[in-house]
């Protein structure tokens, strides 16, 4: 992968301001709230932990939270916050782990970052094998917005206040579902590029996936707030278990 599409170093200065600005700190409680549930005082391994946006509020009910991620950036963020979570480099398609979580959990389109489909397969697959046998896996995705293109291409506003405006440049590749993106954070005078890619994924697809792996759908929601998945929902959060549960 070249080092341009290495997501967590190169947004690691700016993640809790651009998360901020989109509205994820601030439903961090609402999304620890729901994945508490999910077990109840127990353990939890996060997917892609990032700064700990959701680890830290869900560690502060009672969990005892753990982490991958493959930036170093990121991990050092996470340090920062708090010493109770523990956590470890890798890559979350592919991992293993001797200790067995209740839940484990995939934020906020991480699961997309993976650029294969076989490398998401695999994520699934070393989730499932890292979950109690009453475990439960939870992903939250966006549902793909693919209006709007010309020529494969597209640029969208998501974000204007007094001083920044950020703007998304995004190529699209259909056969392989996949997004190479730019976004352009000007900020008064000055302007940062900060690049991405994924591959987007449908939600009956990733069903589709998960019961490659042993897994089944068991609840759909369109926010943390349990909302309704419906033909608009702009995400969903998706909860799986053992098949022959």
């Amino acid at each position: 992968m070249s080092d341009d599409f290495v997501y967590g170093d190169n947004w690691a200065s700016v993640y809790e301001q651009y998360t901020s600005m989109r509205g994820k700190v601030a439903e961090a409680d609402d999304a620890a709230a729901v994945l508490e549930r999910y077990c109840s005082g127990g353990s939890a391994l996060e997917l892609g932990i990032g700064d700990g946006r959701v680890a830290v509020p869900l560690s502060e009910r009672g969990v005892r939270v753990e982490g991958i991620d493959n930036s170093d950036s990121m991990l050092k963020l996470l340090a920062n916050r708090t010493d109770l979570i523990k956590t470890w480099k890798g890559d979350i398609a592919n991992f293993s782990s001797e200790q067995r979580y209740d839940l484990v959990y995939c934020a906020y389109n991480t699961f997309t970052v993976l650029f294969t489909r076989e490398a998401q397969i695999a994520c699934l697959r070393s989730a499932a094998e890292a979950l109690h046998d009453a475990g439960t896996l939870v992903i939250e995705l966006g549902v793909p917005a693919l209006d709007g293109f010309v020529g494969g291409q597209k640029t969208t506003t998501l974000f204007v206040d007094y001083e920044n405006t950020i703007l998304a440049a995004d190529v699209h590749d259909p056969l392989n579902q996949n997004l190479v993106s730019t976004l352009l954070w000007f900020s008064g005078t000055s302007v940062r590029r900060l690049p991405h890619r994924a591959r987007y994924v449908y939600h009956q697809e990733l069903d589709t996936m998960a019961e490659c792996v042993g897994l089944k759908l068991v609840e759909r929601w369109g926010d943390w707030a349990g909302g309704a998945f419906t033909e608009g929902s702009k995400r969903h959060i998706s909860i799986y278990r053992r098949a022959g549960l």
